[in-house]
C-alpha cells in the first residue's frame, strides 16, 4: 500500500462525488470529462492555487499547512472523520509498529465478569485477542481458528457463517468495518502489519477490495445489528467500541447488550446457560464442517 497513492485516491474519491450545483457553481452544461468537480473548481472553492492543489492530489502533502487541509476539507465537505484522516494521511508516516496484542490478567477478568455481556477485545489488524464465553455462544467458534484467520475481516468477508447470520444486515456491517479500517490505517500511520492485512484482504475478498475501493471512513461508534442466531432466533444487540488507550496494540473492547426486559436479553440469558452450550456442541457434531464454518464476529 503506497501512502501517495492513498491520499491522491482518497481525494479524487471525494472530489468525484461533488457536483458543481452542490457547492453553488454553475455547470454551462456540455459534457464533463471527469466525474465531479475539476480540479480547478475544487482550488477556487478552497481559496488555494491549482498547482498547490494539483501538488496535494498527486500525494505531495508533506509541506502543506494544516490551513490549507482544513480548507481543501471544507471545499469537499468532508466530515470530522473524513477531514482527521486527511490530515493524518498528508503527513509523514511515523514509525509505530506494535508487538503482539495481548490481554493482561485484570482485562482478561473484567472479560469474564459480563456475565449478559458479549465481549471482545481486538487489535490494531482487527485479530479477535480476547473474548468471553458469551461472545463465542452469540458469534460461534472464532476461538478454532487459526490465529491468522482470527481477525474481523477474515470473519466478516471470508466466514460464511457471518453472512447467515447478519442477513441482510451483512452489507451494511461489512461497509462499516472498511470504513473503521481506513481510520485505523490513518492512526497507525507506519504500522506494516496493518497495511499487510488491508492488501491481504483485498487479493482474498473480491467483496473486500470493491469496498475499500470506495474509499470509506468513518469511526466506529454506537451501532444496531439485528442477528439471526441458529440456537435462539433474531437477536437485537447494541454495540459499543470503547478505546483501550493504555493497551498501544489493542484497537478497543467490543461490546454488546440487548435492551432490558427485552426478548433478546431472554436470548442472551438463554445463551449463557450451559443447555445452549450443550446444544450448539451437538449442532457441531451433526453438521461436519461447521466447526471450521460457524465463525463470525462484530463488524467494527
Amino acid at each position: 500500500m503506497n501512502d501517495r497513492t492513498e491520499l491522491s485516491e482518497f481525494l479524487k474519491s471525494r472530489r468525484a462525488r461533488l457536483r458543481p450545483e452542490d457547492v453553488g457553481l454553475r455547470d454551462h452544461g456540455g459534457a464533463r470529462r471527469v466525474a465531479g468537480l475539476r480540479r480547478e473548481e475544487l482550488a477556487r472553492l478552497a481559496g488555494v492555487s491549482i498547482a498547490h492543489y494539483t501538488r496535494l492530489e498527486q500525494g505531495k502533502g508533506d509541506s502543506v499547512s494544516d490551513e490549507i487541509l482544513d480548507a481543501v476539507g471544507a471545499a469537499l465537505r468532508l466530515d470530522g472523520d473524513e477531514l482527521t484522516y486527511l490530515h493524518r494521511i498528508a503527513r509523514p508516516p511515523l514509525s509505530c509498529a506494535a508487538g503482539a496484542a495481548t490481554v493482561p490478567a485484570s482485562l482478561r477478568y473484567l472479560l469474564e465478569s459480563f456475565v449478559m455481556t458479549p465481549a471482545l477485545v481486538v487489535g490494531r489488524h482487527t485479530q479477535i485477542v480476547g473474548w468471553n464465553q458469551l461472545a463465542v455462544a452469540v458469534f460461534g467458534d472464532f476461538p478454532a481458528l487459526p490465529a491468522d484467520r482470527r481477525t474481523l475481516s477474515h470473519l466478516l468477508f471470508i466466514e460464511p457463517h457471518l453472512r447467515e447470520l447478519h442477513r441482510t444486515g451483512w452489507e451494511r456491517a461489512a461497509r462499516e468495518h472498511v470504513a473503521h479500517l481506513r481510520v485505523l490505517l490513518g492512526r497507525y500511520r507506519g504500522d506494516s502489519g496493518l497495511a499487510a492485512h488491508i492488501d491481504h484482504m483485498r487479493e482474498l475478498s473480491a467483496d473486500f477490495a470493491r469496498m475499500w475501493a470506495a474509499h470509506p471512513v468513518a469511526q466506529v461508534r454506537s451501532r444496531t445489528y439485528v442477528l439471526h442466531h441458529p440456537v435462539v432466533g433474531e437477536l437485537t444487540l447494541h454495540g459499543e467500541l470503547i478505546a483501550l488507550p493504555d493497551e498501544p496494540a489493542c484497537c478497543g473492547l467490543d461490546l454488546f447488550a440487548a435492551e432490558p426486559g427485552s426478548a433478546s436479553e431472554r436470548a442472551l440469558r438463554k445463551l449463557a446457560s450451559p443447555d445452549a452450550a450443550s446444544e450448539q456442541a451437538r449442532r457441531k457434531v451433526a453438521s461436519p464442517g461447521a466447526a471450521e464454518s460457524a465463525v463470525v464476529a462484530s463488524a467494527q
